[in-house]
C-alpha cells in the first residue's frame, strides 16, 4: 500500500510511505525518482542487513529497529529485529516496511515540520528513532531479566527454564551486537560525509552509547553463565565429597563384615561367646576414629 505522509507544500520534500511492498508499488516511483533496480530488488528481500548505498541522485538505506514486542525464545534476524527500507534524495523520501513501526507511525501521526526541514535531518532522526530501541530494550527488558536471573543464580532459586531463557538472552544480544557493528558504516556517512552538523553528533552518540551498554550486557552475560556453570560445578562437588565421607566411614565397616561372614570352621571368633559384641565394638569405635580423622583435617 502506498501513501503519501507529507507533499512538498508542507516541507522542502515529499515522504511516501510503502506498507507491505509489492514489486508494483514501485511502478510509477521508479521512473519519477529514477530508482534503481538493485535497490528495488533489496528492498523487497526478507533478511537485509542495515548498509548504505550511494547512486546517482539518491541514497538507498536499510535500518533495524527492535519491535516493541517479541517472544523471549527468540534469536533469529527477522524474529527480534523489524526492517525499514528507505529512499532518500534532497527532494524526497521513501520508506518502506512490513508491518506496523512503532517510532515511525508516531513521526506519521505528529510529523515535526519545523524541526526536520530537510529530507537529510529527516533521516537522521529516523535512524536515531531507530538506534534507541536497542537502548530502550537493554534498559526496559534484558537488564531487569538479567538481574533476576543473577539473583537466581546467587540464591539457589533457579527454575526449570532459568538456563534456556539465559542461552536465548546471549543469542539475541550476540545478534543485536553484529547489527549494530553494521549501523557504524550508515553513522559515518551521515556524521563524517554527508551532513556534519548538531543532529548526526547525536547520532553519533547514541550509536556509541548503544555499542557499550550491548557490550557491557554481553560481558555480564557471559559471566553470569560461566558462575552459573562454577556454582554447578562446586555444588557437584559438593554432593560427591559427601557421597565419598559416607564411603569411606562403611568401607572398613564392609571389609570386617565381610571377613565374618565367610563362616570357614577354622574361624575361632565364630564360635567366640562375645565375638559378637567385640565386633560390634570395635566397627564403632573405627567409625569414631574416622570420624575423628576427618575433624582433624576439616573435611567436616
Amino acid at each position: 500500500m502506498v501513501r503519501t505522509i507529507l507533499d512538498a507544500e508542507k516541507a522542502n520534500f515529499e515522504w511516501i510511505d510503502i506498507v507491505e511492498p509489492t514489486i508494483e508499488d514501485f511502478g510509477e516511483l521508479k521512473a519519477k525518482y529514477n530508482l534503481h533496480e538493485a535497490s528495488i530488488k533489496d528492498c523487497l528481500q526478507v533478511g537485509q542487513l542495515p548498509k548504505i548505498e550511494e547512486f546517482e541522485n539518491y541514497h538507498f538505506l536499510i535500518i533495524r529497529s527492535i519491535p516493541s514486542r517479541f517472544d523471549n525464545f527468540s534469536d533469529t534476524l527477522t524474529e527480534i529485529t523489524e526492517r525499514v527500507s528507505v529512499f532518500f534524495g534532497e527532494r524526497f523520501v521513501i520508506t518502506v516496511h512490513r508491518g506496523k513501526v512503532d517510532y515511525l507511525e508516531k513521526l506519521i501521526d505528529n510529523f515535526p515540520v519545523n524541526k526536520l526541514q530537510s529530507s537529510k535531518l529527516f533521516i537522521n532522526h529516523l535512524t536515531s528513532e531507530a538506534l534507541k530501541t536497542f537502548e530502550n530494550l537493554v534498559i526496559n527488558k534484558l537488564n531487569p531479566q538479567l538481574d533476576s536471573y543473577e539473583e537466581m543464580v546467587f540464591l539457589h532459586k533457579r527454575k526449570k527454564d532459568f538456563l534456556r531463557q539465559l542461552y536465548y538472552i546471549k543469542r539475541q544480544i550476540d545478534l543485536i551486537r553484529i547489527i549494530l557493528t553494521l549501523y557504524k558504516d550508515i553513522v559515518d556517512i551521515f556524521h563524517l560525509r554527508a551532513f556534519k552538523n548538531i543532529y548526526t553528533q547525536d547520532l553519533k552518540d547514541i550509536y556509541a552509547r548503544s555499542t557499550t551498554l550491548y557490550r557491557n550486557i554481553s560481558e555480564n552475560t557471559a559471566q553470569l553463565l560461566s558462575v552459573y556453570f562454577n556454582i554447578e560445578s562446586n555444588h557437584t562437588n559438593d554432593i560427591m565429597r559427601t557421597l565419598t565421607i559416607i564411603s569411606v566411614f562403611f568401607m572398613p565397616l564392609t571389609f570386617i563384615v565381610g571377613v565374618y561372614g565367610m563362616n570357614f570352621k577354622s574361624m575361632p571368633e565364630l564360635e567366640w561367646y562375645y565375638g559378637y559384641p567385640a565386633v560390634m565394638i570395635g566397627m564403632a569405635l573405627l567409625a569414631l576414629l574416622i570420624y575423628y580423622w576427618f575433624k582433624k583435617r576439616k573435611w567436616l
